[in-house]
């Protein structure tokens, strides 16, 4: 980020370090993933554009793996950029690296949704939330728009990919530092896109708690 935009830039509280940090799984100070982090950077004045436009790339540039039956299973962030492609736990992980690249604050978040929208079996879907100066924590949603689904930044307003409709399904409240470990698991175990479909990790409601689903992180 250029020094100006950094200067303009409201620092988050102090308790935010852990979601600007480069891990094995966002791995942010990869080259590939510091150069398009620049280029998406370029020209923006500000950091809800350098976030729009890093969103915005993310969700119409890297084909989701279901959609476009796309292998390998990514789930390193500078993976799912050189392939291209990713699940949306993957999509979710690229993006959080794009934008602490620019050094500007991400989390994950979680829901739980049916896979079919008929009831079980339900899967975890993930998405992110970015830390936005005049807004706070704003959740969005990379998994890639299609028919039927509209993911938008629009700051305050959220538009996420999906709206829970049934009992066992939820929007899980937590904004998470790291990716859940479950969910890395289950990328790392597979190795085509079918054979990840068949085996997408999922969280009952009922432990949500004991994974930290459902603590609110309020840090703004």
């Amino acid at each position: 980020m250029v020094e100006s935009q950094q200067q303009r830039y409201n620092p988050p509280p102090v308790t935010m370090p852990s979601y600007l940090q480069a891990t094995a799984v966002i791995d942010w100070q990869h080259p590939e993933i510091l150069a398009q982090a620049q280029r998406l950077a370029s020209g923006q004045t500000t950091i809800e554009a350098i976030a729009q436009t890093c969103f915005e790339w993310v969700r119409d540039e890297i084909h989701h793996s279901f959609d476009y039956q796309m292998n390998p299973v990514t789930w390193r962030a500078s993976d799912v950029l050189h392939h291209k492609t990713g699940y949306c736990f993957a999509k979710s992980h690229l993006l959080a690296a794009l934008l602490r690249a620019n050094q500007i604050p991400a989390g994950f978040c979680y829901q739980r949704l049916s896979i079919d929208d008929q009831g079980a079996p339900y899967s975890l879907h993930g998405f992110n939330a970015v830390y936005l100066p005049n807004t706070g924590w704003y959740r969005v949603d990379p998994r890639g728009n299609k028919p039927g689904v509209n993911a938008q930044f629009s700051p305050p307003q959220e538009q996420l990919a999906y709206q829970p409709q049934l009992l066992e399904e939820a929007t899980f409240s937590a904004v998470l530092p790291d990716p859940l470990s479950e969910v890395i698991t289950a990328l790392q175990s597979q190795t085509t896109w079918d054979a990840m479909w068949q085996n997408l990790p999922d969280i009952e409601l009922g432990e949500a708690q004991r994974y930290g689903l459902i603590q609110s992180h309020r840090l703004n």
